[in-house]
């Protein structure tokens, strides 16, 4: 417990640098100014004064940023059991520096993001990076399609962040935070040794988080208006693998142990010739390490670590800044507006550059650094002629870990002006415009082109030279000897390296018109109810655009230039009628129904392509009241996802998977049959490299004939809060939720685990090997087709539960308890119409990617003692899962694992500590995994079907293990001190 007491002792000695001046004004509850007495409700336009929610959701209250220490507003979001771990800044190795949220595992393109009821970003430029966390006073959670209210994206629901904006006086917000873990896993450590690997620290304190806000507003002209201005500064420290008993060697495993794997793109220097003059063709062979100068085969004891110098948690350096401000001149005008910029600069690191294995290169037969018997092995009878012959050839340099440089400029601003036209009825009229200014710098990465240079050089006069220097093609290029093992020197790799630069521009613009009316005030009142029939109208224009460049060398790795314009014209209406009220068994019986009409025009310029379609969503809301303790609801939503400009208008590019090759290797799993569907001659089965590390390449990329996914939704539940129990309420609500048509790519694992069981010739037709090696990886080289297309459909039921209960103690205060849990009861996927479906429901792994479990949930425990001190504990749990390829769904065959059946449940403790000082300052601490809980190993071949989910799935396990929480901070705690969590009552390896 040494680690631990060392958290707790530096948590008090910051907890007295800062200090604050004063407070915030709390906007009532359901309200997204502070001024109308009526309440917007997240999922409707219709404004009322006693408005509640016909469709499930969970509001997150600003109290549950404070006892998680949160720096991040994705962080609060991911352990709700409704949101599946998405981009965040535990993901490295194929980062593009955001942060996204998925709810109900459907995809973070399928959630709709709001900021106060408004578009946050562009679809395909979504950051939650952008949202100061201290500055969020809620979050509405609405599961469900909302088409109908916001239009497209809108399918799994919505989250709308509701910001402060009404102070009145000076708050800062200032936190510190790191992370503690004892390496002491026994197993782990010895498979490192045995390795030859060092193992990571015994233990280590790292991470660190730091963050700050400084707001400031003032009231004036009696109250009718306000501005409230903040600037705020965020950072974090990186955390390598190394670091890690989990992480510090590449995990892989026998099926029955795991051990320490790595790369055959290794230091050593492999080489796959392909000459025919070659009695080596097709084989793999390295450079012996023990220098002599000859090439044995390859073996996994030469394979490369490539795990510890890789990201869990990228280095982040933010800048925000921004401002709220209204004015009411009167009842009919009142005038608001937003400005809102960040700046964010990251660097996600992976392990050194190589030359990569995958593109054939032209090596000379008489390179001065070989030796005759390595020539002999490469070219065969060519050995010593002044010739070349092709060979596939890696070589890791080892000077310096790549990174990317990833860096944003973005910016959201807003102006309206609302009112009160009288006789019930209000407006509103509003402009927003988004820009999201990316630049990304790749460094330390070797330049595939000078490789080829480099590796085709000859004698003169004694000195090794390219022949691209001699003949002018490039007069500094300087030979490359991967001849000897870590032969290679600083001045050497300095050629090879480049960095390649690419740059996008995202816009969003959105113009909006809102009526909404109270008819009651004009008499229109059904028979047997008191309130009136309550509409909204309303027009909406919105137009997003794409421009994406990419310098030469960017575009030699495969990476070209992009734009696209998508502008869509809408007019929607909405309706709510209260049928009965005050009636026996109807205290209340109101419908509400909404439908919503949109045009799409898209546009490339660069092409002069153009196509538009027109759609409608619509939704039907039922809510009965029987009893004051009871209120049932239920819902049905057709929504739709247009494609946004990247899925439109994005260019192919080939990337890594997590994949292996059926028809690599000297003696292949899948039959010669097979493979010659996929492209393998008969002189290349049994002679195809496999893929280094397990890491297969997939093109991905935009398609121009894209149209919109559909889905129906629907939702039923009840809502219950017994007089008799007071301060206590019970939500329990059942979603289903079918996307058709949807826009994805069929998983790189399912086709080629399909085509080796079943030569089925559609998976099969989808391969494209490079016809001189066969190979699937490699720079623009052989590749499986993964492009985005409208496929089958998803779908995902279950049931939601929120429970809450407060309940005093005496004199030692009060006792919150509260807890929101799901249970699943499908995630079905039909990756291809009409051929067969699979349900991801209890697994993890392959196709099914992340852990998937029936049950998940998080629960907090709160004791409010009259000293104005808040202790509070949350028992997050994560059901077990089982590996995707031990069911016997065909659509999830692939390579069967003991070692990694299965992942029991998980268990996290959390605890978290407040101190109100006086009216002016709250202190606060708190220690998130409390346990210092490890993951559990899993080779990343089997744990995910993408590069990136390593890390998303760490973000899930907590792989950062304890970090302890210190934000002093000038915010209060929640007068209520309730649970903040409610549901609405009312790369290459």
């Amino acid at each position: 417990m040494r680690g631990h007491q060392r958290k707790l002792y530096c948590a008090v000695a910051l907890t007295a640098l800062v200090a604050g001046t004063a407070q915030a004004q709390q906007a009532p509850v359901g309200s997204e100014d502070g001024i109308s007495n009526d309440i917007v409700v997240t999922g409707t336009r219709i404004k009322r004064a006693d408005l509640e929610s016909n469709s499930p959701q969970t509001i997150v209250g600003s109290e549950e940023f404070r006892y998680q220490g949160a720096t991040t507003v994705e962080q609060v979001l991911n352990r709700l059991p409704q949101f599946t771990a998405d981009a965040n800044e535990n993901v490295s190795n194929g980062s593009d520096g955001t942060s996204k949220i998925n709810l109900r595992n459907l995809g973070s393109q399928r959630v709709l993001v709001l900021v106060d009821g408004q578009r946050m970003m562009p679809s395909q430029a979504v950051n939650l990076s952008f949202l100061p966390s201290s500055l969020v006073e809620r979050v509405d959670v609405m599961s469900g399609g909302a088409s109908a209210v916001y239009g497209s994206d809108a399918l799994s629901g919505v989250v709308n962040f509701i910001m402060k904006k009404d102070l009145d006086g000076v708050r800062i917000d200032a936190q510190t935070g790191f992370a503690q873990h004892d390496n002491n896993n026994g197993a782990l450590r010895a498979l490192q040794r045995s390795a030859g690997y060092d193992p990571a620290p015994g233990s280590v304190i790292d991470g660190g988080k730091q963050d700050i806000t400084v707001s400031v507003g003032k009231n004036f002209s009696d109250g009718r208006g306000n501005i409230t201005v903040y600037g705020g500064y965020r950072s974090f420290s990186p955390v390598r693998q190394s670091s890690r008993d989990v992480s510090a060697c590449a995990l892989q495993d026998t099926t029955t142990a795991l051990f320490c794997g790595g790369s055959s793109q290794s230091p050593y220097g492999v080489f796959v010739p392909l000459s025919d003059k070659s009695a080596y063709q097709g084989q793999t062979l390295v450079n012996n390490r023990n220098g002599d100068g000859t090439l044995v085969p390859y073996d996994p004891s030469y394979a490369y670590n490539y795990a510890p110098d890789s990201y869990f948690q990228r280095s982040d350096e933010r800048i925000t800044a921004g401002g709220f401000a209204h004015y009411e001149f009167s009842q009919a005008a009142e005038l608001y507006g937003s400005f809102m910029y960040m700046k964010d600069q990251t660097f996600s690191q992976v392990a050194p550059s190589a030359i990569w294995l995958g593109t054939p290169f032209d090596v000379s037969c008489n390179n001065p650094y070989a030796s005759a018997a390595q020539l002999q092995a490469i070219c065969g009878a060519a050995a010593g002629t002044n010739t070349t012959e092709e060979s596939l050839v890696a070589y890791r340099t080892t000077l310096a870990p790549r990174r990317d440089n990833l860096r944003y400029n973005d910016y959201r601003y807003t102006a309206g002006l609302r009112g009160d036209l009288g006789s019930g009825f209000s407006y509103d009229v509003n402009y927003m415009y988004s820009l999201v200014k990316f630049k990304e710098t790749y460094l330390n990465d070797v330049n595939q082109v000078r490789a080829g240079y480099a590796l085709n050089a000859i004698n003169v006069n004694g000195v090794p030279t390219c022949v691209a220097a001699i003949n002018g093609t490039d007069p500094n290029c300087i030979p490359a000897n991967v001849f000897l093992p870590n032969a290679m020197t600083a001045e050497q790799a300095a050629y090879l390296f480049g960095e390649s630069n690419t740059a996008s521009r995202n816009s969003l613009q959105v113009i909006s018109a809102n009526l909404s009316g109270d008819l009651g005030k004009l008499g229109v009142t059904m028979p047997w109810a008191s309130q009136g029939v309550g509409i909204a109208l309303g027009l909406e224009r919105r137009r997003e655009t794409l421009k994406f460049t990419a310098d030469e060398v960017a575009q030699q790795n495969g990476t070209m230039n992009a734009d696209g314009i998508i502008s869509v014209t809408e007019a929607y209406g909405e309706i709510e009628i209260p049928l009965i009220e005050d009636r026996p068994f109807f205290q209340s019986l109101t419908f509400n129904a909404g439908v919503r009409y949109s045009s799409y025009d898209n546009k490339q310029n660069s092409t002069g392509f153009s196509s538009g379609y027109n759609v409608w969503t619509y939704k039907g809301e039922l809510s009965w009241q029987p009893i004051d303790d009871l209120r049932i609801r239920a819902s049905y939503n057709r929504a739709i996802r247009a494609p946004n400009v990247a899925e439109l208008f994005a260019t192919t590019a080939v990337g890594n998977v997590a994949a292996q090759d059926p028809c690599a290797g000297a003696n292949p799993s899948a039959s010669l049959e097979i493979c010659k569907l996929t492209g393998v001659t008969d002189a290349q089965y049994g002679r195809i490299a496999e893929c280094p590390a397990a890491t297969c390449s997939a093109l991905s990329g935009g398609n121009l004939a894209l149209k919109p996914e559909t889905a129906d939704t629907y939702t039923a539940g009840v809502v219950i809060t017994p007089k008799a129990l007071r301060n206590f309420s019970l939500s329990i609500d059942y979603f289903n939720i079918k996307v058709k048509d949807y826009i994805g790519s069929i998983a790189p694992s399912l086709i080629l685990g399909q085509c080796a069981e079943t030569g089925d010739p559609y998976f099969c037709g989808l391969f494209r090997r490079d016809p001189r090696s066969g190979a699937l990886f490699g720079q623009n080289a052989g590749y499986v087709i993964s492009t985005t297309l409208n496929t089958g459909y998803l779908q995902t039921s279950g049931f939601d539960i929120n429970a809450d209960y407060t309940f005093d103690i005496g004199k030692a205060g009060r006792i919150n308890v509260g807890v929101v849990g799901t249970y699943l009861l499908e995630q079905v996927s039909e990756p291809v119409p009409g051929m067969g479906t699979y349900d991801c429901k209890g697994l993890f792994g392959y196709t099914c990617g992340q852990p998937t479990p029936e049950w998940r949930h998080v629960a907090r425990f709160t004791w409010m003692a009259p000293s104005d001190t808040n202790v509070s504990v949350s028992w997050r749990h994560i059901g077990g899962t089982t590996l995707s390829s031990l069911t016997d769904n065909p659509l999830l065959s692939a390579p069967e694992t003991v070692v990694n059946s299965k992942i029991d449940a998980y268990n996290y403790i959390d605890l978290a500590l407040t101190q109100t000082i006086d009216n002016g300052l709250t202190l606060r601490a708190g220690v998130n995994n409390l346990f210092d809980k490890d993951p559990r190993p899993c080779p990343p071949a089997s744990c995910r079907p993408s590069a990136t989910e390593t890390r998303i799935q760490a973000s899930t396990m907590r792989l950062v293990a304890r970090s302890s929480s210190v934000p002093p901070s000038t915010s209060n705690p929640p007068a209520s001190g309730g649970f903040p969590y409610s549901s609405t009552r009312e790369s290459r390896r």
